[in-house]
């Protein structure tokens, strides 16, 4: 029997290590032996090289800079507050100019971009966003021509009446009002 079936078989009596997992193969000094890209002898990479590339080398720019701070537990979290809180602001600063003319919905998945940075869960919400809006846009370029200029049309009018609103009801500006003024001199 070689040695590393003895090891096997030494393991399988173990809580929760089965007799197919290949025993560590360690050095003089009770290290794991690794290749020079961080890897053991079974291909599994060492717990601090999680994300670096094979090779052992250190990425570079905004990846690398990531990698670094992430390398201590502090920093870990401390970066995945920050994205959280960084994208939350834009999502919800997104939402609230989505009813208004402009870069609303831009601004709601610019924010999911930076939460997918972090979190997984936005990166689904993401893909989710990015497929409905290529479905929608595709559907739309199927339509026909005046099926086309109606969604503009609507789309136009319901712009319009939240712009109206929103300056009758905040700042008081009645824009009927004021155009009618301006007609009459």
């Amino acid at each position: 029997m070689a040695i590393s079936d003895e090891v096997r078989q030494s393991r399988a009596g173990h809580a929760g290590l089965a007799a197919s997992e290949p025993a560590d193969v360690r050095g003089p000094q009770g290290a794991p032996l690794r290749g020079p890209s961080g890897e053991d002898l079974h291909g599994r990479r060492a717990a601090g090289g999680a994300d670096r590339p094979k090779g052992g080398a250190r990425r570079r720019g905004l990846r690398g800079w990531r990698d670094g701070i992430r390398s201590t537990r502090t920093g870990a979290l401390t970066l995945k507050i920050a994205v959280g809180a960084i994208g939350a602001l834009l999502v919800i600063g997104g939402l609230i100019l989505v009813p208004f003319p402009g870069p609303g919905w831009l601004i709601v998945f610019f924010g999911f971009a930076v939460l997918a940075t972090e979190f997984h869960w936005a990166h689904k919400v993401l893909e989710f966003g990015k497929r409905t809006l290529a479905s929608w846009t595709d559907w739309l370029k199927r339509q026909h021509l005046l099926v086309r200029i109606l969604v503009l049309a609507v789309t136009a009018v319901v712009a319009a009446a939240i712009v109206y609103f929103a300056l009758r009801l905040s700042v008081g500006i009645d824009l009927v009002v004021q155009a009618r003024q301006f007609l009459a001199r």
